[in-house]
Order: structure tokens, then sequence, then C-alpha cells
């Protein structure tokens, strides 16, 4: 069975550090473009950040601007997982958490490219 599951989430004050994990299984996804995308009540499905995949480099990666130079997107493709590295966290940022892959190594900001979602890690900042 091809699945990503997330975890790290969790309850923290304004200001602190999550790191969550996005982890797949079933299939290699060394070779697919990895996203995290949140999604908070009432609101849409919006995207966080994205790391493509390159056999030179890794990746390039790609962040909203709302969350660019606080969180960090990065991959261990020998283990076959995401992480998202959330630093100097805001209530603005609570959310439901949501890992996505797409089978092709280019990234995109929207939701509907992406082939394969996690259930989602909950992410609550305290003000």
């Amino acid at each position: 069975q091809v699945q990503l599951v997330e975890s790290g989430g969790g309850l923290v004050q304004a200001g602190d550090s999550l790191r969550l994990s996005c982890a797949a299984s079933g299939r290699t996804f060394s070779s697919a473009a990895m996203g995290w995308f949140r999604q908070a009540p009432g609101q849409e499905r919006e995207f966080v950040a994205a790391i493509s995949w390159n056999v030179v480099d890794g990746g390039s990666t790609y962040y909203a601007d709302s969350v660019k130079g606080r969180f960090t997107i990065s991959r261990d493709n020998a283990k076959n997982t995401v992480y998202l590295q959330m630093n100097s966290l805001k209530p603005e940022d609570t959310a439901v958490y949501y890992c996505a892959a797409r089978y092709i190594p280019l990234v995109t900001m929207s939701s509907n490219a992406y082939n394969l979602w996690g259930q989602g890690t909950q992410v609550t900042v305290s003000s």
C-alpha cells in the first residue's frame, strides 16, 4: 500500500519550533516532488513548501511568502522521508499540515497537481 504518514505535530507556544516528518512507504519517492500544505478551520488548503528532485543537488526548495525564512523543507531519500522544520511559530500557523507527493520531480504550488496525500497532523500555536 502506497502511503504518506505525517508526524510531529502538537501544541506549542508562539516562538517555539516543531519538526514535522512525512514517511513514505509502498514505493520509492526519491524522484518525486514533495510538498507541504496546510488547512486552517474554515479556510482553503494552502501551499507551504515544496522540494523538487535533482540528481545533481538533491532538489530545489520553494516556500510560501508567509513562511519564508522561518520554515525549512528537506528530504532524506535513503529514509524515504520529508521534513518540515518550523521555527518562530506564530498563532496564524495553526492548521492541519499535510504532506503530498507528486510523481514527477517538478514542484508546483497547486494542490491539484499532487498525486498522493497523507492524513495530516495538527499544529496548534498558542499566543
